[in-house]
């Protein structure tokens, strides 16, 4: 007699071929709309599966651990991040929890030097002028940029995707400088071309762009406050497609508004789905919806990865992404 099949349930809408074969290895249910799970509705799911399946916008904080039944025992998390997850409290009550690295690199190295180029050249300013009809026609001085080759750039944590966007920045012509909690190996940086700061405070004041690509962890909180934005040179700018987290929003928005910080691209913020509304008045920031990882392509890896954590569980092995404490 075969097994039970595993009890899923995955908590937003996924691409169609992820949901179809999903159906296809599991007792899947599916999210009819995507909509996210209420709290309420994130309870009972935990209640009755042996796998949840949940997304960035699903805070499976200590509380929602603690009522999970028995039979959970898999968290795979649709995503890379897992800062939404209580790790922690999962690993005591048993509940493995998994993510998918490493699918996103290019998607989200494309999408940062795409708000580099767009701060520097004002594209959305000059989207605004088209779209208004107002457009006179070409001038010399009119949405002056700046260019970025010759620039310094300054990468706030060089993993996969920090090294992604170096490899593009250099092929624009920039210097390329890093701090990260560990240093790279020396053929890392030669091949790089990557210059290493043991401290960010002397590299944010030395950097004509900062790129944020650190995870979101309680030594990140805040890891640009309002001291560190502080030592920014006045015609730096600023983007970020990591976690809105690592970044006092509150104190950036000030310092933009003061024409402290020359600019800013943001595709992340400290409340998940939502700017602060003093951002979207300045012509000098560029703000997209979490828009890094929103290719077909990258969003079908991310649930072929979910796949495949969640059947290498059901054969009885390691999920390949399991998340332990010691990585956070």
């Amino acid at each position: 007699m075969p097994s039970a099949r595993l009890s899923v349930v995955v908590t937003r809408r996924l691409p169609d071929v992820v949901e179809n074969r999903m159906r296809d290895l599991f007792d899947v249910t599916l999210r009819e709309t995507d909509a996210p799970m209420t709290r309420e509705e994130l309870v009972e799911a935990m209640k009755t599966a042996d796998v949840l399946v949940p997304t960035i916008t699903d805070k499976i904080d200590a509380g929602l651990v603690g009522q999970a039944g028995e039979n959970l025992k898999l968290i795979a998390n649709y995503g890379a991040g897992v800062d939404h997850i209580d790790v922690h409290t999962a690993r005591q009550r048993g509940i493995l929890v998994s993510n998918t690295p490493g699918v996103l690199t290019d998607d989200t190295a494309d999408m940062t030097m795409a708000l580099i180029l767009s701060v520097t050249r004002r594209i959305p300013e000059g989207l605004a002028v088209m779209q208004s009809e107002s457009w006179a026609g070409w001038s010399p001085t009119a949405l002056l940029g700046g260019r970025i080759a010759g620039r310094r750039l300054g990468i706030l944590g060089m993993g996969r995707i920090g090294q992604a966007v170096a490899r593009r920045a250099a092929v624009f012509g920039m210097q390329i400088h890093y701090h990260n909690r560990h240093r790279l190996r020396e053929e890392i940086e030669q091949d790089l071309g990557a210059t290493y700061w043991e401290s960010l405070d002397q590299m944010v004041a030395r950097m004509d762009v900062i790129s944020v690509n650190c995870p979101h962890t309680p030594s990140t909180f805040h890891l640009m406050n309002a001291r560190r934005l502080k030592l920014m040179k006045p015609e730096a700018v600023i983007v970020n497609t990591s976690r809105g987290e690592v970044i006092d929003e509150n104190a950036l928005t000030r310092m933009l508004r003061s024409g402290e910080i020359s600019g800013a691209g943001l595709d992340v913020y400290e409340q998940e789905n939502t700017a602060n509304p003093r951002l979207r008045e300045l012509k000098n920031v560029v703000l997209l919806p979490h828009m890094g990882s929103a290719t077909m392509e990258g969003r079908v890896e991310m649930g072929e990865k979910v796949l495949l954590n969640i059947k290498t569980f059901d054969d009885g092995h390691r999920p390949p992404d399991q998340v332990v404490p010691s990585m956070l």
